[in-house]
């Protein structure tokens, strides 16, 4: 998993001025895809360990960078990766993933 982390990342790194929102995004990706019974600044702070949330919460309030085109980059690695001809991918808010085929 950690090969196809650093594959996104490196898609999406290009969209970070600086260095430290760079890395941190990553953490941040890389803790959200962790096995954590719970995700929140908490503990995606303390996965990737620091000590505190405010790093967490200043990338995603206050760091310079382009949000859409990371959207962007992700939207077409899943499409990459995931992807199928007739494919839909639904997220629902109970957390499951559900893939099917039209």
């Amino acid at each position: 998993m950690m090969g196809q982390l650093d594959r996104v990342h490196d898609r999406i790194a290009g969209r970070f001025r600086r260095s430290e929102p760079r890395g941190r995004a990553r953490e941040y990706v890389s803790g959200l895809v962790a096995g954590l019974e719970r995700k929140n600044g908490w503990t995606l702070a303390e996965q990737s360990g620091e000590v505190s949330p405010d790093g967490m919460q200043r990338l995603l309030r206050w760091a310079d960078w382009d949000i859409d085109g990371v959207r962007d980059d992700v939207r077409d690695y899943v499409v990459e990766h995931l992807g199928e001809p007739g494919g839909v991918l639904i997220v629902d808010d109970t957390g499951f993933l559900k893939k099917g085929v039209r």
